[in-house]
C-alpha cells in the first residue's frame, strides 16, 4: 500500500528515491522514466537534480505521460521533485 501524499508536502515520504545529481539533459527524465516503468500506478517516485532544466523537463514529462507533478522545490541548488505514477500505457 502506498503511504498517502500531501500535496503541501511534496518531499513527504516516497516509495522510491533517485538522486541524479551530476547527470545532465536529458539524462535525469530518461532514468526516471525507467523507474517509473517498473513501478505500479499510485506509487511515488522522489527525485533529486541538479540540472537547470530539471523543473521544466519533469514538468514536461508529468503532462505527456500521464503521471502527476506532486511537487517542486529548490533547496540549495538542488531540485527535490515528487510524482505520482500515472496509469500511462506509454511507460
Amino acid at each position: 500500500m502506498t503511504n498517502p501524499v500531501d500535496p503541501a508536502s511534496p518531499r513527504q515520504t516516497a516509495d522510491i528515491s533517485l538522486d541524479l545529481t551530476g547527470l545532465k539533459c536529458p539524462l535525469p527524465v530518461l532514468k526516471a522514466r525507467r523507474q517509473v516503468g517498473m513501478m505500479a500506478a499510485g506509487t511515488v517516485l522522489a527525485v533529486t537534480a541538479d540540472d537547470p532544466a530539471a523543473p521544466l523537463d519533469f514538468d514536461h514529462f508529468c503532462e505527456t505521460s500521464g503521471h502527476r507533478l506532486i511537487g517542486s522545490e529548490t533547496i540549495a541548488g538542488v531540485f527535490h521533485i515528487t510524482i505520482e505514477v500515472g496509469t500511462s500505457p506509454a511507460d
